[in-house]
């Protein structure tokens, strides 16, 4: 018959055998327990809701492009073609710059002026409620026309003009902004039509699979 440890005392020497076999493994490998527990936190975003990510990159909803090289800028834009840009907005494309800050870049076209032909801003926010915020920074229901042209999508537009103090970004021409679920999509344009903007806002909404 096999002899066994009385059960009050058996418990606590497993206990401590098992304690000092991870101790053991843990140093083996250069780190101590406390330092595993530490890595794993760090790599779980849930354990501590202060490491979750921040949607978009944490901007606020009237947050502009910033393009460091400017008009003299040559990036390309993800989810637009140059090409077809200079068709669509009837400008030429001469620059073409985007800002990496965005979790889907924002797109900023030039052409011969010294404002830009074209901006686009694509938010992807924590809640369809800050999607809305970034429609009403980008086309204040006071002076701009509904936007419903696009199925699921809602917003406004407006022709040059309109917005008595000018676009967000400082300049005359056209918008078009629209919001669905979480996300929104903001065309700034120079052109006086908002039919431009609008079809920018197609294609992105297109060629992102939105």
């Amino acid at each position: 018959m096999r002899s066994s440890l009385p059960s009050a005392i058996a418990a606590p020497v497993i206990g401590a055998v098992l304690l000092l076999t991870g101790c053991s493994t843990a140093m083996e490998d250069g780190i101590s327990a406390t330092e595993e527990i530490s890595a794993e936190a760090a790599s779980d975003p849930l354990a501590d809701p202060a490491t979750e990510p921040v949607a978009d990159s944490g901007l606020p909803v009237n947050a502009l492009p910033e393009i460091p090289g400017g008009r003299s800028s040559t990036d390309q834009c993800p989810y637009l073609d140059n090409t077809w840009v200079a068709e669509t907005n009837g400008q030429i494309t001469t620059g073409t710059g985007i800002d990496l800050r965005f979790d889907t870049p924002a797109c900023v076209f030039w052409s011969y002026p010294e404002d830009p032909q074209l901006t686009v801003i694509i938010r992807e926010m924590p809640d369809r409620q800050s999607a809305i915020e970034v429609v009403d920074w980008a086309a204040p229901i006071d002076y701009t026309e509904p936007a419903e042209e696009i199925e699921g999508w809602s917003g406004g537009r407006a022709g040059a003009g309109m917005v008595p103090e000018g676009l967000p970004t400082g300049q005359d021409g056209a918008l078009y902004a629209v919001q669905k679920d979480n996300r929104a999509v903001v065309v700034f344009s120079n052109q006086d039509q908002s039919l431009k903007a609008e079809l920018v806002a197609r294609e992105v909404i297109n060629n992102l699979g939105w």
